[in-house]
């Protein structure tokens, strides 16, 4: 049956009535956009100086859309003010049995509390300083309690099908090295080496790359890597083609699950010291009546989160949300108690994003969102807080380092943004604070959920240059 002309008229004014407020965009950006066939209607942009009642710029500003990493600009100012700026991670390491003789008759526990980043130099220290107390061998497992966090999906491959990549890899109370392993290819324009870091018994490297003769543009498009485990053994297998001019790359795979990798890497650090271990290793919680032999602090969160910005780091930005979980909601940390935290500490902000949807806390979801106004709204929440300082140094700077090193490098702005990036397949993101030419601060979001979104880099910059050029 067709429906009548006067019908979908109003069906068509009440769809219009709903859309966000729309402001226009500078021209540059416009224009930038336009040169790209990238329709303006597809970009959220949120831009207003400090101190001012209202935005300079609020196109489409409303909308909930995927903010891709620029998410971590949450859980990070979120960290700080719930954690405190002197948070430290602790693991600790206990044994159960008596030790005589440097002979342990029983199991050695390590406990973690999801230190982000517990690397394997920090596993060194830790344990170099346990042979200080005599302790020599162990005759019995190697336990691990990773019970203060209980991650709610276990399946590292659901994001984008790539369960190896290290960005994907799931949170663990007890996490070592980013649960990566780094892979070095170096080319001498002959020969192609491939060394593993670290370089584990139980990783078996097969090297069938061929070199070609080629610019070093998008190296990893020819390059195919697959990964075999069976039993305690991964065998990577890497093959395809890699340009001979890249000389020097990395790529940082995750072989293993966090308790096997750590165990592996505990026996081969504990024999390099001249310990050794007669058991496996097994998951557990420590027992009651273990002894505390050594416990390591982990450098303060304010340090921590400027890896996670600077570097868009995902497993740290995890990890830092479900330990607000724990500490603020209860133990074990989970996404949902991470969820409810954030959500509770906006609340007593009086500030209310309906929109908001938290997976994971990372940018690295399908189903993330918040609107460029909110993103803005609490950026500038963050310059009148207390720990605005540890935040604004976390970020990127333009030109500078991290995400930003190579972006508008020669121009006045240079140095001048402190400034967080996001980018998935069809999302691009960038958010933070400019000082402009008259040296007033400026808060900036610019998203885009559209398959052309990785060609806004143009419109991104212009719209950052034309902040910085404010009269």
């Amino acid at each position: 049956m067709k429906r009548p002309l006067f019908h979908c008229a109003w069906l068509i004014f009440g769809l219009l009535a709903v859309l966000p407020a729309r402001a226009d965009l500078p021209l540059p950006v416009e224009q930038a956009l336009r040169a790209e066939a990238i329709p303006s209607e597809a970009v959220s942009v949120y831009v207003r100086q400090l101190g001012a009642n209202e935005a300079a710029v609020t196109h489409f500003a409303t909308r909930a859309l995927n903010p891709a990493s620029t998410m971590k600009l949450v859980t990070t100012y979120a960290g700080l003010e719930l954690l405190g700026p002197a948070y430290r991670w602790r693991t600790e390491i206990y044994r159960e049995g008596e030790m005589v003789a440097g002979v342990l008759e029983g199991n050695l526990s390590i406990k973690g509390y999801g230190n982000p980043e517990l690397m394997q130099q920090d596993l060194w220290r830790m344990l170099n300083e346990l042979r200080q107390t005599g302790l020599r061998d162990i005759r019995g497992d190697l336990i691990i309690d990773d019970s203060y966090f209980a991650p709610g999906s276990a399946d590292p491959g659901l994001f984008d099908n790539e369960p190896y990549r290290a960005y994907n890899s799931i949170p663990n109370a007890l996490a070592v090295n980013l649960n990566s392993t780094s892979f070095r290819f170096l080319s001498d324009g002959e020969q192609l080496a491939i060394q593993p870091d670290p370089d584990l018994p139980e990783i078996q490297l097969s090297n069938q790359v061929r070199l070609m003769q080629a610019p070093c543009t998008n190296w990893r498009d020819k390059l195919v890597y697959k990964v075999q485990n069976e039993g305690s053994k991964a065998t990577v297998t890497f093959t395809g083609d890699y340009p001979a001019s890249c000389e020097e790359k990395y790529l940082e795979l995750s072989l293993f699950s966090p308790p096997s990798y750590t165990y592996h890497l505990f026996r081969r650090i504990w024999q390099q010291l001249g310990g050794t271990i007669s058991g496996d290793f097994k998951v557990s919680a420590v027992s009651e009546s273990a002894v505390r032999m050594t416990e390591y602090s982990s450098q303060p969160l304010a340090d921590v989160i400027r890896r996670v910005n600077k570097y868009s780091n995902n497993l740290m930005t995890r990890q830092l949300l479900l330990t607000i979980a724990a500490e603020r909601i209860g133990i074990p940390g989970n996404e949902e108690s991470g969820r409810l935290a954030i959500l509770n500490w906006l609340a007593g902000k009086d500030m209310h994003f309906p929109e908001l949807v938290i997976e994971n806390g990372s940018g690295l979801s399908r189903i993330e969102r918040i609107s460029a106004e909110h993103l803005g709204q609490l950026l500038a929440d963050a310059y009148a807080s207390p720990v605005m300082p540890e935040l604004m140094s976390s970020l990127p700077v333009l030109a500078v380092d991290g995400t930003v090193v190579r972006r508008l490098n020669g121009s006045g702005i240079r140095g001048r943004a402190h400034l967080k990036t996001g980018s998935l397949n069809s999302v691009r993101s960038i958010a933070g604070y400019i000082l402009d030419q008259k040296g007033r601060r400026w808060v900036v979001v610019f998203m885009v959920n559209h398959p052309r979104a990785g060609a806004t880099k143009p419109a991104q910059d212009a719209l950052l240059d034309w902040v910085y050029q404010q009269p």
